[in-house]
């Protein structure tokens, strides 16, 4: 039987795990996807040497950034955006080969792109982690200019106190990749001058537990368009699977 599985901490929010499971019971794969937590990457050799049936790991925080060193090859996109979600594992003879991809990038253009409008031209960034790169690269593909939102000072991204209402009018295209606001936590939103969004205001959340965020529904009541993050993790699912099944 062939294995999946994720690789992350912690993973009891995990959807892939069931997404994929269904998925092969559904369309009989005999196939099995497992959750690998771990408390630090240097475990993940150590898993792919004890389970060589494994064909494919996705990879979820805090490791999409600190996995790239322990791979053999990377795609072009992945390594431009600097994380990596999706390996692929092949063996050829006695070499486990592993090959790094971003299924993120592509369930988040895909699914943000219907809802971009001509006003759109500017985008806010919350966060700056692994997920935040590959909707960076994501937005810029799109033609939008973005900027990193940070709580901390860093290059290139300015911290949440210097957003100004003009700001907000201009970045009108803000999307969460922080777990700010996540179950059990929906009491929580990222700081924002919500009062000055309005109908030219585009949330996107990242999170899709709860299914509307407190981030959510305070841009809502201002009139602005929010949308989840269930429709980019099942089009990055579905991404995945291509992923480790091409070229076998």
């Amino acid at each position: 039987m062939d294995k999946y599985g994720l690789i992350g901490m912690p993973l009891g929010h995990s959807f892939s795990i069931g997404y994929f499971n269904e998925k092969f019971e559904n369309e009989k794969i005999n196939a099995k996807y497992i959750n690998f937590e771990i408390p630090n990457i240097e475990t993940m050799p150590e898993i792919i040497a004890t389970n060589p049936e494994l064909k494919g790991l996705n990879v979820t925080i805090p490791y999409k950034e600190k996995v790239i060193s322990y791979l053999d090859d990377i795609s072009p996109e992945a390594r431009a955006i600097g994380a990596v979600n999706v390996i692929r594992i092949s063996h050829k003879g006695k070499n486990t080969i592993l090959k790094g991809f971003n299924s993120d990038v592509i369930g988040f253009t895909r699914s943000i792109e219907p809802l971009i409008e001509k006003c759109h031209k500017k985008a806010l960034v919350l966060g700056t982690g692994g997920a935040s790169k590959a909707i960076n690269y994501g937005l810029k593909s799109l033609g939008l200019e973005t900027l990193f939102v940070s709580r901390s000072e860093r290059p290139n991204a300015i911290q949440y106190n210097k957003i100004t209402p003009e700001l907000i009018q201009e970045y009108n295209v803000i999307v969460n990749c922080t777990p700010c606001g996540m179950y059990p936590h929906a009491d929580e939103c990222p700081d924002l001058p919500y009062e000055y969004m309005d109908n030219h205001t585009l949330l996107y959340d990242l999170i899709y537990n709860p299914d509307m965020t407190l981030f959510m529904q305070k841009g809502a009541k201002q009139g602005a368009t929010v949308k989840n993050g269930l429709e980019m993790l099942l089009l990055q699912a579905f991404a995945s699977w291509e992923f480790w099944n091409e070229d076998r």
